[in-house]
């Protein structure tokens, strides 16, 4: 009895010397990097690792309860440096959760950018329609291509790996370079500052052995290119001639040229041009259909 009374005090205890505003504050800080925390590890190879470490872990547990000290010792080792082992095995996680937050650069936040500008808006505009267009009839003639979209994370290694064009889109170019007696084909554009900046470039292939293995190496390579920046990846299967889309690790199948034309609006310009660039593709294409 004395020690159920005992447990309520250190509870009343606990509450009374709550520090309303800053204790709820700190409560949900660390409630919400917890949460975003388990969402990453269930949506990547890490999950797999997890479960590893906890079983290792509840390995440790039984050991030392049956006190067999040879091994007890040697998962304690183990133990005491999982900082370092977990540092080592999860370097590739690590790395792009300190990317996302580094890829916020002081520019997005001035009205000077470039990228906020009018000039930088209607090149958008008309890129998106060319390469709408263009996956649109390579979707038909099942043309495979795999074209990468540059936002914050520079892609200047992937670049670096195809051919410098830097020239101006347009539906023909985009079917040009993915014709299949094309000596770049086989490779992936780069799309960069409204420009076809590179063409025949190697992507990294992800690591992901969960996705589905109908999958070819165009789109899993869109995967891996997305996993390891916020770049925005579109693959026409030469198989089915389906358009598909990547971003952050995540495959999306089958999208109709519309719906294609929404996603690369949404996530290459800003939330407060979006509305005035959808306004005039509308337009446009009330005009095409007149």
């Amino acid at each position: 009895m004395s020690g159920f009374v005992e447990f309520f005090k250190t509870i009343w205890g606990a509450l009374l010397s709550f520090d309303f505003p800053y204790d709820l504050f700190d409560i949900i800080f660390v409630t919400f990097v917890i949460y975003e925390a388990i969402k990453f590890i269930r949506g990547s190879r890490s999950f797999h690792l997890i479960k590893g470490i906890a079983f290792i872990g509840g390995l440790y547990l039984v050991v030392k309860f049956a006190k067999m000290e040879a091994s007890e010792f040697l998962l304690s080792s183990l133990i005491e440096n999982a900082l370092i082992v977990l540092v080592v095995l999860f370097a590739p996680e690590i790395r792009n959760i300190l990317e996302r937050f580094g890829r916020r650069s002081i520019t997005d936040f001035s009205f000077l950018s470039f990228r906020n500008n009018g000039a930088y808006q209607e090149a958008v505009t008309t890129l998106v329609n060319d390469f709408c267009k263009a996956a649109g009839e390579m979707s038909e003639t099942k043309t495979g291509a795999l074209v990468v979209f540059e936002r914050e994370t520079p892609l200047n290694d992937v670049i670096k790996s195809g051919t410098v064009l830097d020239a101006r889109s347009s539906t023909e170019l985009f079917n040009g370079i993915f014709f299949k007696n094309s000596a770049l084909h086989d490779g992936a554009v780069v799309v960069k500052d409204a420009k076809i900046y590179s063409a025949g470039c190697i992507l990294p292939l992800t690591q992901n052995n969960s996705i589905s293995s109908d999958l070819g190496t165009r789109h899993r390579a869109a995967i891996g290119m997305s996993e390891q920046s916020d770049a925005v990846v579109v693959i026409v299967s030469e198989e089915t001639g389906f358009i598909s889309v990547a971003i952050n690790g995540k495959l999306q199948r089958d999208v109709q040229t519309g719906k294609l034309r929404e996603i690369l609006l949404s996530e290459l310009i800003t939330v407060n041009q979006k509305n005035e660039v959808v306004d005039k593709l509308k337009r446009g294409e009330n005009r095409d259909n007149k």
